[in-house]
């Protein structure tokens, strides 16, 4: 392994923060978002109301405590934390002609810390946390104006902390709006993406509205790579996608149309953002389609002279399709079913190991690119006793995933050039807004109600990871 292999984690500003009402933070659509559980689904309001839980106003109280989590970081031996920059704390309402300085120094001072500690810092510009008041005035990213109000953002933050940060990334997971085009949309993960309640929108246009807020995320993405890169050439600019791998259901022909198919929907971002053009084959089925996309003449020159300098990949699990849908089954948020030979998560998700080295062999294959894997974790059911958790299920899971990642850097000569774990600290589930679904290695005591002393306790597997890093990935022992 590369001895500037980083090692660390990833965390979200509204799944950790809180400080909701605090340093004149704006209202982001996260917000509006309840607390659930995996049998419950989590609701998405039009305004916060009384008597519900909203996990983002609280989260674990990151806004209070970042020294303390940052150091707990640094005893494990982190080289990089990726963190977020929530847009409503620079921007409260998106549309303000100066910055809020507040938010601007909070940010400041987390990132301080993190280079006082020789963490590298790796900043996600966007994760979900867009300004409520722009999808009220102008429909999200449906509308181009967005791309202005996000490049005016983009440029306040790139300023702002082009002294201390070199590793960006535009966006979290947009492409995991573009697989559902033809699908069934789900409701909360285009909401999270975009702001927009798909339920709540006109049935003939949601395909279309899904489809805009797609290329228009896209343009802004290469955009922002070009005001970056103008700010400071030395910047390094990716993006962060999901990526699920998909397996044929069967050795029929067409189950293996059918998942190359699911895996190009998956792709259509990161094709248009490392090659150099936005796919025609997407631009064609949006005309044939009749969605009314727009595309400026310009827009070609920005995917042509910025590509990524780096991809983002968060991998949690695989899934298998067939040319029929499953029976009985329900397929997952991506579409994809259970592979019946593997094994699931308490949470439903699919234990591949091998996925990811299949993953990352797809993404040199393809793009020829560094790779920074940037999310990757199980949520599990965690028992404090002692002061301590015995997981050795987290490291298992993640110890296997460590072995695939080896044998694609070393046998399949894949540029990966990073392993960032989800969460390192207990934080809420984005999925289904709750606390009992635990990533981290670090304990937080703080219950779905809300309840708890929010005290940090190290588990079993804290030690672990320390060990790996210390060895730069030798020892996965336990």
């Amino acid at each position: 392994m590369n001895k500037r292999f980083f090692w660390g984690g990833s965390i979200a500003a509204h799944q950790c923060e809180g400080g909701f009402q605090e340093g004149r933070k704006g209202l982001a659509i996260m917000d509006k978002v309840t607390a659930g559980t995996y049998e419950k689904p989590r609701q998405i309001h039009e305004k916060c109301l009384e008597g519900y839980e909203y996990p983002s106003h609280t989260g674990i109280d990151f806004y209070h405590r970042y020294e303390e989590d940052i150091k707990l970081f640094s005893e494990m031996g982190f080289t990089a934390l990726r963190i977020s920059v929530d847009w409503s704390r620079i921007y409260p309402t998106g549309e303000e002609e100066h910055s809020n300085e507040e938010g601007l120094f909070f940010y400041r001072k987390v990132l301080t810390a993190l280079r006082d500690h020789n963490i590298e810092l790796i900043v996600t510009l966007y994760h979900f946390e867009l300004p409520e008041a722009i999808v009220r005035k102008y429909g999200s990213w449906n509308n181009r104006k967005t791309i202005e109000l996000y490049l005016k953002y983009c440029r306040t933050v790139f300023k702002e902390y082009k002294d201390i940060v070199t590793w960006w990334a535009t966006f979290n997971e947009m492409n995991h709006l573009e697989t559902k085009v033809k699908r069934e949309h789900d409701e909360l993960m285009s909401y999270m993406v975009t702001g927009l309640a798909c339920s709540k929108s006109d049935p003939s246009e949601v395909d279309a509205v899904m489809a805009r807020c797609t290329y228009n995320m896209t343009v802004a993405s290469v955009m922002a790579i070009e005001e970056g890169h103008k700010i400071n050439p030395d910047f390094k600019i990716g993006c962060v996608f999901g990526f699920e791998p998909f397996y044929a259901l069967s050795c029929h022909p067409e189950d293996s149309v059918k998942a190359l198919d699911c895996m190009e929907d998956e792709v259509v971002q990161i094709d248009a953002m490392c090659l150099g053009r936005f796919p025609e084959r997407k631009i064609k089925e949006y005309k044939t389609r009749g969605f009314q996309v727009e595309v400026f003449p310009e827009d070609a020159g920005f995917f042509m002279r910025n590509r990524l300098d780096f991809i983002g990949l968060n991998y949690y699990a695989s899934a298998a399709v067939g040319r029929e849908p499953l029976e009985g089954e329900t397929p997952d948020m991506y579409g994809g079913y259970h592979n019946p030979l593997l094994e699931k998560s308490s949470w439903g998700w699919t234990i591949d190991p091998v996925g990811l080295r299949y993953a990352l062999r797809f993404f040199e294959q393809r793009y020829r690119k560094p790779v920074i894997i940037t999310e990757n974790g199980i949520g599990a059911y965690d028992e404090l006793e002692d002061g301590t958790v015995q997981d050795d299920y987290r490291i298992e899971y993640l110890s296997s995933h460590f072995k695939e990642m080896k044998k694609a850097i070393k046998e399949d000569h894949v540029n990966c050039i990073g392993y960032l774990m989800w969460g390192p600290i207990d934080l809420i589930s984005a999925t289904t807004g709750e606390m009992k679904k635990r990533y981290g290695f670090i304990y937080v005591d703080k219950n779905n109600d809300g309840s708890g002393t929010l005290k940090r306790y190290p588990k079993k597997s804290f030690y672990w990871y320390r060990q790996v890093i210390e060895s730069n990935g030798e020892k996965l022992d336990f």
